[in-house]
């Protein structure tokens, strides 16, 4: 019963995603510097992060410690993997916050909760519980080395990007927005989010399954749109922007 359950709810998220997509490119999440009023409740950012991304980092781990395969050696790893980006992100990430004031719709971390209790319960459940043991040899899989590659690398570009966003405001400027310059700045409006969409399709390479391509495509989805908006935003707001730079794929987009 729980297995026709698991699947209905990850086909739902593909579902979803196509939804996101769609809906995203006309409704700009009211978060950031696209904050609006009209959205109920507000808080302070930094509690948001937190409280919508612990999900994430828990609920695996719940799985991984209820399931079969505790003792493989891939298992481990793909825990460890997953558990770095929720650790920074939620303990991290939202401490490094700048921002004082209520400006994050309750609304938004309510249906981040959501999702984050979600995605962690269809990965976990299949890679720990569901999913045939991925024996040694996996570490020797081409999939799981590109992967894993491909995850770090994306990791990588995301914490450094968030780095520059989170310094180029100075002490006591308040929400003061200013061009970005260094890492993949050079190339795109929001690094940040193509290191992350880098680093998820990494993860649905390195563990070869379903869920982690529902994350992948999920992550594409919300973020895509969001990095055109930026994109937009930036060259309405700044005559000077690079004109060069472009929204979220090198060269590219």
């Amino acid at each position: 019963m729980e297995k026709i359950i698991y699947n209905i709810l990850l086909i739902s998220l593909f579902v979803i995603s196509v939804l996101v997509f769609v809906v995203l490119f006309f409704i700009n999440a009211p978060y950031g510097r696209f904050t609006s009023r009209g959205w109920g409740i507000r808080i302070n950012p930094k509690i948001a992060w937190f409280i919508m991304e612990c999900p994430a980092f828990f609920v695996i781990l719940l799985y991984f410690f209820a399931g079969n395969k505790k003792d493989s050696i891939v298992a481990i790893i793909f825990i460890c993997m997953w558990s770095i980006h929720y650790f920074q992100r939620t303990f991290i990430y939202s401490l490094l916050l700048k921002s004082k004031k209520n400006t994050f719709p309750v609304l938004v971390v309510l249906f981040s909760i959501l999702f984050n209790t979600l995605n962690g319960y269809l990965n976990g459940r299949y890679l720990f519980y569901f999913a045939p043991v991925y024996d040694i040899g996996w570490l020797a899989d081409i999939r799981f080395i590109a992967g894993s590659i491909i995850f770090f690398a994306g990791f990588a570009i995301n914490l450094y990007s968030d780095y520059i966003l989170r310094n180029l405001r100075k002490k006591g400027e308040g929400n003061v927005y200013k061009i970005p310059f260094g890492g993949f700045f050079k190339y795109i409006s929001s690094p940040n989010y193509f290191g992350e969409i880098i680093e998820w399709a990494g993860w649905a390479i390195a563990t070869w399954s379903l869920p982690g391509l529902a994350f992948a495509v999920f992550t594409i989805a919300n973020l895509a749109p969001r990095a055109v908006a930026n994109h937009k935003w930036y060259q309405k707001n700044f005559p000077g922007y690079p004109k060069k730079r472009k929204a979220l794929i090198p060269f590219i987009l």
